[in-house]
């Protein structure tokens, strides 16, 4: 078993996230990529609660045999620490080859996280680099490699923006999501920019 671990907050998943999935699985060989939303990211505020989030990400990756959604961090009490879905999983599959995939931001910030010499010991550390040069170093040294995945200039805080400013988001996330996103009233309220106090990295490791 190969397995691809794809972790977030997904607020809200988009085409983003299935493409540098598919990207993954492709180029890895992967058996399937599990989706893992994060139940209190440490690492930065979520606006939308945990659950909502899950059944977005189960919405999304609905119909694609190659594409799992855990509930592994939403049900866990405390803050969602990477290290400690990744024992869970290599107790769940001790013979697989995990490996985690994470992008070039989230890797520079490695060395913020719990425990990350521990996550490269437990699975194989991909950074997916979009455009970005394939040569990537972070703070901590840590062995890993560097995937190129299809450039695609989305995100979660660009989804926000627009359902908030009343602008379509056809096309940028799938029409379950969507229809989600609507049924819940998500994201009226004008995001927090990246970067800015709410949306930042905050003193807690991921």
């Amino acid at each position: 078993m190969r397995l691809g671990i794809l972790g977030g907050t997904f607020d809200p998943p988009h085409i983003g996230h299935l493409i540098v999935a598919q990207d993954a699985w492709a180029a890895l060989q992967l058996d399937r990529v599990l989706f893992v939303p994060a139940g209190r990211p440490p690492h930065k505020q979520a606006l939308t609660p945990a659950e909502l989030r899950l059944a977005m990400t189960r919405a999304a990756c609905a119909g694609d045999e190659r594409f799992e959604v855990s509930d592994l961090e939403v049900r866990r009490p405390g803050p969602s620490y990477t290290v400690d879905t990744l024992r869970e999983l290599r107790r769940r599959e001790p013979g697989a080859a995990l490996f985690f995939l994470l992008g070039v931001d989230q890797f520079r910030e490695l060395h913020t996280w719990r425990e990350p010499e521990e996550i490269a010991r437990l699975a194989t550390l991909v950074v997916l680099a979009r455009g970005e040069a394939v040569r990537v170093e972070a703070p901590v040294a840590v062995p890993h490699r560097t995937l190129a995945v299809t450039r695609i200039d989305l995100s979660a805080t660009e989804v926000r923006r627009r359902v908030a400013a009343g602008e379509p988001i056809r096309y940028l996330v799938p029409p379950a999501v969507e229809r989600l996103i609507r049924e819940h009233g998500l994201y009226r309220v004008a995001p927090v920019p990246e970067g800015g106090a709410a949306a930042g990295p905050s003193a807690a490791e991921r």
